[in-house]
């Protein structure tokens, strides 16, 4: 197993309660030394409820996929999310032909999709759970996640609906950024925590979101 990937499965095997054990949040925070390449991502955490934002060094991240504003020539109404797949980008669109411009991770191979949705629901530190599909691939896989620091969904989700139901997938935030500019995940949009919490707080339910591929987000 890589070291890559050894945090967050012990992060998994801790209960809620033992919060306090060193993950890399608290090993950032304390200055302890990282012994582990994960933990060597993170260099302190941001003040949040019921749990502290990891930050994560931003000298790891390429830097076009760190936080920015950048022109956006696009025709999409200001407030309206564009994800591009192919780019690993997400934009929110602002008056004045600009965007702030976030790094995302999107669905591996054949678990990406494109399309229109609208943000149904908004959630902060939530609970996690796999899909059936994702069920079926690993069988595994816990059947449910309390909200917390070794959840998959990080900090913040944004919940995306079609015609009123939820297609269960999320934007959200993530414990692995390393796969920032990758596609790694189930399908889902995976941001660093700290700009998840950063758009979350910018766009409110019913925002519309447009997921494109290839240049296009109609099928």
């Amino acid at each position: 197993m890589t070291p890559r990937r050894l945090i967050p499965l012990l992060l998994a095997s801790l209960s809620l309660a033992a919060c306090q054990a060193r993950g890399p949040a608290q090993v950032a925070a304390t200055g302890v030394a990282a012994t582990d390449e994960d933990a060597a991502w993170y260099i302190g955490t941001m003040p949040d409820q019921p749990f502290e934002v990891p930050l994560v060094d931003r000298g790891r991240i390429d830097p076009k996929y760190r936080r920015q504003v950048v022109a956006y020539a696009g025709p999409e109404k200001p407030g309206t999310i564009v994800v591009d797949i192919d780019e690993r980008l997400l934009y929110l669109v602002q008056d004045g032909g600009e965007a702030i411009r976030y790094g995302v991770g999107v669905g591996k191979l054949g678990f990406s999709w494109k399309g229109t949705a609208t943000i149904g629901r908004k959630g902060v530190w939530p609970d996690w759970g796999p899909t059936r599909t994702m069920v079926g691939l690993n069988p595994d896989l816990p059947r449910s996640r309390k909200g917390g620091l070794d959840n998959p969904l990080g900090a913040r989700a944004l919940y995306l609906y079609q015609g009123g139901r939820d297609i269960l997938f999320r934007i959200h935030g993530t414990n692995e950024p390393w796969s920032i500019g990758e596609q790694m995940s189930s399908g889902c949009v995976r941001m660093l925590n700290e700009d998840i919490v950063d758009l979350y707080g910018r766009v409110p339910v019913g925002t519309t979101v447009l997921v494109k591929r290839h240049g296009r987000y109609r099928v």
